[in-house]
């Protein structure tokens, strides 16, 4: 399953939280998953910790490359796309990753149930 980590999934899954879903963790552990990390949430991330309202221990991009899981660039068409969606939302950075699902036919690996408002798989 291809799979693209909602940015909370992310975070608790570098920083191994019991947060996170066990269905979620299993699904980025199997070796038959390929798991995504948008830039976009990567983005997200820094803006939080540069406003103070997140911290991380260590290196964020570090981290990333570390475990594994593939970087998915925004590029051109998601960016369309993402501003084509319905305004059920206006997170840009979820957004985002509706729009990048969509293109290119991952399932969102989220517990917010916004994602669910869109024309996109989530688990």
């Amino acid at each position: 399953m291809r799979l693209l980590l909602d940015t909370h999934v992310l975070l608790w899954w570098l920083e191994r939280s019991d947060r996170l879903d066990a269905r979620h963790q299993a699904l980025i552990e199997a070796g038959e998953s390929e798991p995504w990390v948008s830039a976009a949430s990567i983005w997200e991330l820094s803006i939080k910790i540069s406003k103070g309202r997140l911290s991380i221990d260590g290196d964020l991009l570090e981290s990333i490359k570390a475990s594994h899981l593939s970087l998915l660039e925004v590029n051109e068409n998601h960016a369309w796309a993402a501003g084509a969606l319905p305004p059920h939302h206006r997170d840009p950075f979820d957004r985002m990753q509706v729009a990048q699902a969509q293109i290119e036919g991952l399932t969102i690996a989220t517990v917010d149930p916004v994602f669910s408002m869109y024309d996109v798989a989530t688990i």
